[in-house]
């Protein structure tokens, strides 16, 4: 099982990034996916989450409205696209695959919202 995070970096207040994840090693279209973030000495909090088939999903209400998470099951990707993005985004995000009793997670990827 393998889950890889790509696309983090430093960018200014106010733009974008977005985040991939991409899986390997289980049945993915079976998986709620989740991204989660943990600044320096702050709990790991969970962004967002997105269904097995992606037809429902949930923000933290600290970024409701700003974060769009997305699945592509072909490619076996999770996406969480960023916008409008303030200093307190700052954090490493980390992908993670979810179906009782298993519980995968990535390695993690930087963000730093920063002028």
């Amino acid at each position: 099982v393998q889950l890889v995070e790509s696309g983090g970096g430093l960018v200014q207040p106010g733009g974008s990034l977005r985040l991939s994840c991409t899986a390997s090693g289980f049945t993915f279209r079976r998986y709620s996916m989740r991204w989660y973030r943990q600044a320096p000495g702050q709990e790991r909090e969970l962004v967002a989450t997105i269904s097995s088939v992606g037809g429902n999903t949930n923000y933290a209400d600290s970024v409701k409205g700003r974060f769009t998470i997305s699945r592509d099951n072909a490619k076996t990707m999770v996406y969480l696209q960023m916008n409008s993005l303030k200093p307190e985004d700052t954090a490493v995000y980390y992908c993670n695959a979810v179906k009782s009793p298993f519980d995968y997670w990535g390695q993690g990827t930087q963000v730093t919202v920063s002028s």
